[in-house]
Order: C-alpha cells, then structure tokens, then sequence
C-alpha cells in the first residue's frame, strides 16, 4: 500500500519556494500589463473610429476564442524565431494579452454602465475627453467592476501554471521535476495545490477588503 511521505517537499523546500516566487512575479507583471492592456482595448471598443474598434474586436475575439497554451506556444516558439524571447517574457507578454482581452470586456461593460449624464456635466463644466474619461467615468467604473476583475486575476494565477510547458520554472515545473525524481506525485501536487490556493484566496481577501473601503468612503 502507497505510504504518505511529506518529508520530499522539505527536501526540496528551496526548488519550491523558487517556483513559488517566479510565479509571483509572472503573475504580478501579467496583471499589470493585461489590465493597461484592458484598458486600452476598452476604450478602444467604445471609439467612435471604426477601423480602431474594429481592431479591438478582432484582438478579443481572437484571444477569447484559442486557447491560452496556443497563444502561449506561438509567442515563444513562433515569434521567437524573429524576436530573441526569453521564456519569461514570453509568458508575461501571453498572459497579458490573454487576461487583457477579458479585462477589456469588463471595463467596457463598466464603462457603459455609468450614466451619459455624467460624461455631459464633466464636458459642461470645461474637461477634455480624456479627463472626463479618466477622472470621472473610469473611477466610478472600477467600483463596479472589482468582483469581475478579481475573479479574472485569480484566473490569471491559475492560469500561470500553463506556462511550464516552456520550461519557465515555476511552481507546476518545480513539481514537474520533483515528481520525477520521487514519484511522490501525491504529496508534491497537493502541496502546489495549497499553494495555487493561497495565492487565490490571499488575493480575493485583499480585493474584498478595497470594496468595502470603496463603500465605506462613499
């Protein structure tokens, strides 16, 4: 019978933690780059110019509709051989396009929930178009818009795993190789698990603690 040994993920405590924070990092990058990504890509599906909207929803379409580990494979292997990628910065680039796509359509469902009432008093009273959109509308936007946009981040941290199939060595590739070496698959898998976990959850805390000092300052 299978005897439990959690003594392998001590022994390989210091791989672990390395996967751990690569996958911090690429996750953190990713979120930042998809949501500028998001940004723009939102705005421009709202433009009155046809041609930049019409790129836009191209863009989403194309993203929402192949699958991650695809577009993954394609920046790497494809557009390495014109660009000299690292595996990292291909990862961040394909996250960050992939969650910008998703990220687009919440802000622009966001965007389009704020009533036209407000963009006409923010150009009554002298503001440009750009300063009614970013200090006016988007703010009043993000409020609505934080359950979505966590739950699209946390997708993003579990999504991250897929990038061990270009040999960046996070988390699911540290547990890759261990499991290997071992053939503890069990202990190593559940411990990554636990990990994805908390990464999740931390994250879905620290959104919720911002949407109650939103409401509370309203």
């Amino acid at each position: 019978m299978y005897e439990l040994d959690f003594s392998v993920l001590t022994e390989y405590l210091p791989a672990i933690l390395s996967g751990i924070v690569t996958t911090i990092k690429i996750s953190i990058l990713s979120i930042i780059f998809g949501t500028l990504v998001g940004i723009l890509g939102a705005l421009a599906k709202i433009s009155d110019r046809f041609l930049v909207r019409a790129a836009a929803n191209v863009y989403v379409e194309w993203i929402r509709n192949t699958p991650l580990l695809i577009q993954i494979s394609f920046i790497y292997f494809g557009l390495g051989v014109f660009f000299n990628l690292s595996a990292v910065v291909a990862s961040v680039a394909a996250l960050s396009l992939f969650s910008g796509a998703y990220i687009a359509e919440i802000i622009r469902a966001g965007i389009q929930s704020i009533h036209k009432g407000q963009r006409e008093a923010a150009l009554s009273v002298g503001m440009t178009e750009t300063q009614t959109m970013f200090l006016v509308i988007l703010p009043q936007a993000i409020r609505r818009i934080l359950p979505p946009l966590a739950g699209q981040f946390i997708s993003l941290i579990k999504d991250s795993s897929l990038v061990s199939v270009i040999a960046v060595t996070d988390m699911t590739y540290a547990a890759k190789n261990i499991v290997t070496i071992t053939f503890r698959a069990f202990e190593v898998w559940l411990a990554i698990a636990v990990f994805y976990f908390l990464l999740s959850f931390l994250l879905s805390q620290a959104v919720r603690r911002l949407e109650m000092r939103l409401a509370k300052s309203d």
